[in-house]
């Protein structure tokens, strides 16, 4: 599969399953709204997705699909399907008892985590609560992040993108059926989410065995190739612990500010994730694997190809969609999320996280196209160092801007944003330095020339921003159509740009989304 074609793939999956979470995400605002109880279900929420990140999506996803990659390669499927089935193993050892250990110690974790809510009785033991319920759910996604990284390596990716849509469906779900027989909307979301991860488990486990791939229960072993993965994945792990304590970190500064500052963040981080994830992990999803089987098969100059089509997708996609919800920040809020529960002065707190957040989106997803350039050659340490560099970058910003302004959690989000630039700008480099990455002449010229369309279709939408603020103003029917046409407008004026400017060919675009010519599929075809 091309590269274009597996990042459409993904990416398209990924959009709906945005869709499907902006909903979710409308449902909770008007149900939970952005106060203490949301607060607390956010906080409790962050607590499992941290250590997906640690352990699934971050240290043994990265670790662990060049490996499998290369068992595929070298001993066919079955020997790749035992790799899973050891690797599964070793997760599963490490998973069990850290779950039952971090349930039991909820309180204590919760204090570590937010010790400004220790003030607010009332709110702390809701977030314990919620806590316990939605931990589980690490352990769900653990597999899935197992079992996707399976059927990446066989280029499936289709099932793959689409899990997170479960997780979206069954959140509105449960919280639509459950809240009126619960305490509260935040018992109902709690709950949804560990329903949610054993739907996706579940999922994964049907596509897996559809495709011949089926990763059974074996006991755990300590083989040469686990304590390989266990080598690769421990930077990693380190890395990932580094970036999402600056994750974690936002939560601490931000449990000291007004109730209602956590779930501004957390409203503007999901609109923010939506190029993040259309774009940036499509690329990192379909990159990685693709450049683990050309660097073994000694294809440098189609690696070093793909790594510049990916930064050059990151940059044609997410340049747009940065100064787009920049501009276009507080009526994206309030239309999709301005009713019930959820009130104007809400709309300006994660409008104005929203905007700050959006500088950083080009750097995140170059970050997601440079770091698979590392994995597919087993280097998980210059990521930690570029993440450790980050990390204290982003601790300084906080303390700077919480301490000297008045930014409050809109510094927070703009010191995640900085950091972004930082760390991308360290991989970038660092690559460069190696003569592992050097821009072709296509990114050469299509680069300033992807500015130009941005700045043209930014100030069409500035335009009319101030042309449509009435209709904009408004949380109804006729506000989400006016951003409809709006966002559609900005749309077609950049790709009109782009076209102009030589950026975009359609019969180019056509061409890449094919297959390549001739190209084999190995890796489906092991026995």
């Amino acid at each position: 599969m091309s590269f274009a074609r597996a990042v459409a793939t993904v990416g398209g999956f990924t959009m709906l399953s945005r869709i499907a979470g902006f909903a979710r995400d409308m449902v909770m605002a008007a149900v939970v709204g952005a106060g203490p109880v949301a607060d607390a279900f956010f906080i409790a929420f962050k607590l499992p997705n941290f250590f997906r990140r640690l352990f699934a999506e971050g240290a043994f996803a990265s670790a662990f699909v060049p490996l499998f990659a290369k068992e595929l390669q070298a001993g066919g499927r079955a020997s790749a399907v035992a790799f899973a089935r050891e690797a599964q193993a070793a997760l599963l050892v490490v998973l069990l008892p850290f779950t039952a250990a971090l349930i039991v110690l909820m309180p204590w974790v919760m204090r570590a985590l937010a010790p400004g809510l220790a003030d607010d009785p009332a709110t702390f033991a809701l977030a314990v609560e919620f806590g316990r319920i939605t931990f589980p759910y690490l352990l769900f996604i653990s597999l899935v992040a197992l079992y996707g990284g399976v059927l990446n390596s066989i280029e499936h990716f289709g099932e793959v993108a689409a899990t997170p849509i479960l997780l979206n469906l069954a959140l509105i779900a449960v919280v639509l059926g459950l809240t009126p027989v619960m305490p509260n909307g935040g018992y109902a979301a709690a709950t949804g989410v560990f329903i949610a991860g054993l739907v996706q488990f579940l999922w994964l486990i049907w596509a897996c065995r559809r495709e011949g791939v089926g990763v059974g229960l074996t006991r755990p072993v300590r083989s040469a190739r686990v304590m390989r993965l266990l080598m690769l994945a421990l930077p990693t792990a380190i890395a990932g612990g580094v970036q999402q304590i600056g994750t974690m970190l936002d939560v601490v500064w931000a449990s000291f500010l007004p109730a209602g500052a956590i779930s501004a963040l957390w409203y503007a981080d999901r609109v923010a994730q939506l190029p993040l994830g259309v774009v940036g992990v499509a690329i990192g999803t379909a990159l990685l694997p693709l450049l683990a089987r050309q660097m073994r098969a000694g294809e440098d100059a189609a690696a070093q190809a793909n790594q510049n089509r990916a930064v050059e997708f990151a940059l044609l996609l997410t340049l747009p969609s940065a100064l787009a919800l920049a501009v276009l920040a507080e009526p994206v809020v309030r239309i999709l999320f301005e009713r019930g529960s959820f009130g104007a002065g809400d709309t300006r707190r994660a409008a104005a996280a929203l905007a700050a957040f959006a500088a950083g989106l080009p750097a995140f997803v170059l970050v997601k196209a440079f770091i698979p350039a590392f994995y597919a050659r087993e280097d998980t340490r210059t990521p930690l160092y570029a993440a450790i560099v980050a990390i204290i970058i982003n601790v300084a910003l906080n303390v700077s801007f919480l301490l000297g302004t008045r930014l409050e959690h809109v510094g927070i989000a703009l010191a995640t944003s900085l950091s972004g630039w930082v760390n991308a700008a360290f991989l970038g480099l660092s690559l460069r330095a190696r003569r592992q990455f050097a821009s072709d002449a296509r990114l050469r010229r299509n680069a300033p020339r992807i500015a130009i369309a941005t700045a043209a279709m930014t100030a069409a939408l500035w335009l009319a921003v101030g042309w449509l603020a009435g209709p904009l103003h408004g949380g109804t029917l006729l506000g989400g159509l006016t951003l409809a046409g709006v966002c559609l407008a900005g749309g077609l004026i950049y790709g009109a740009a782009s076209m102009l400017l030589g950026v975009l060919r359609l019969a180019e675009l056509r061409s890449l989304l094919r297959r390549q010519p001739g190209a084999k599929r190995e890796s489906t075809d092991v026995d």
